[in-house]
């Protein structure tokens, strides 16, 4: 069983999952903060790919996504750091990035890379799901790998569903329209959307994304959805803290308190 079913079939609610970018904010910090995570109790990590052109990213994580290629972190050399990473956590590890540069390594190459190191999800935003339909989905289920799709407010009923169809391990429920970045509470608007794919009972779980930044507005998504994800606070706190164990320790611990 793929570690993110597992996840979810264990766990119904409350599901804490941690982005952070790979070689950010240290060359060498990426095992070392997974880890630290798996320790502090968070349930699932998305280990960010650095790209030159974060398209979806706000500053925060532009700016890790700058900090890490200024470090020297590329895939191959990720890889490489998380060739050993499954003699140290079991909870699911997902990769997140962009396209272009999964293209530029070879997707089937990419693939067996991640099948290797354990990692059992990806989550490229500027793949298209007619794309991955057509080219990918082959390839994908041949090392194991769940895609894991994107909806947001602007998706209508019929594309949400259709997503959900192809879709394996959960679907990843962007908050907002807006890049990723820290932020207030939710918006009547955003509650309302909340509501529309809660109603529409999809067979795959949702977690919430963009803009979830403190133990509030993490408590409110888990009341429409399965868990939710945290990114941009993360990484700030990393810039801030550096990847020091216990403060990664206190930062989990501020939304499980």
């Amino acid at each position: 069983m793929n570690r993110i079913d597992k996840l979810f079939k264990e766990k119904q609610g409350n599901i804490l999952s941690i982005y952070f970018t790979a070689g950010y904010p240290f060359l060498d910090s990426t095992t070392g903060i997974i880890k630290a995570l798996a320790e502090a109790g968070a349930d699932m990590v998305e280990i960010g790919m650095p790209f030159s052109d974060p398209m979806a990213d706000g500053p925060v994580i532009q700016k890790s996504n700058e900090r890490a290629l200024q470090n020297g972190m590329n895939l191959k050399l990720l890889f490489s750091q998380l060739s050993g990473i499954r003699n140290e956590v079991e909870m699911p590890l997902l990769l997140m990035g962009y396209l272009n540069p999964v293209l530029q390594f070879g997707v089937e190459n990419f693939c067996s890379h991640c099948k290797d190191v354990g990692i059992d999800g990806i989550i490229l935003p500027d793949l298209p799901p007619d794309v991955y339909l057509d080219e990918y989905l082959g390839i994908f289920e041949s090392f194991g790998l769940y895609n894991i799709l994107l909806i947001t407010p602007q998706s209508g009923d019929e594309r949400i569903r259709s997503i959900d169809m192809i879709s394996k391990g959960f679907i990843y429920m962007v908050s907002s329209s807006a890049v990723t970045g820290i932020k207030g509470m939710f918006s009547d608007s955003q509650l309302a959307y909340f509501n529309r794919i809660k109603s529409m009972q999809l067979k795959n779980p949702c977690l919430v994304g963009f803009g979830i930044s403190n133990k509030d507005n993490f408590s409110s998504a888990c009341k429409y959805a399965p868990g939710g994800i945290i990114g941009s606070s993360f990484i700030k706190m990393l810039e801030e803290g550096g990847a020091e164990s216990q403060k990664i320790k206190q930062f989990v611990k501020s939304f499980r308190g």
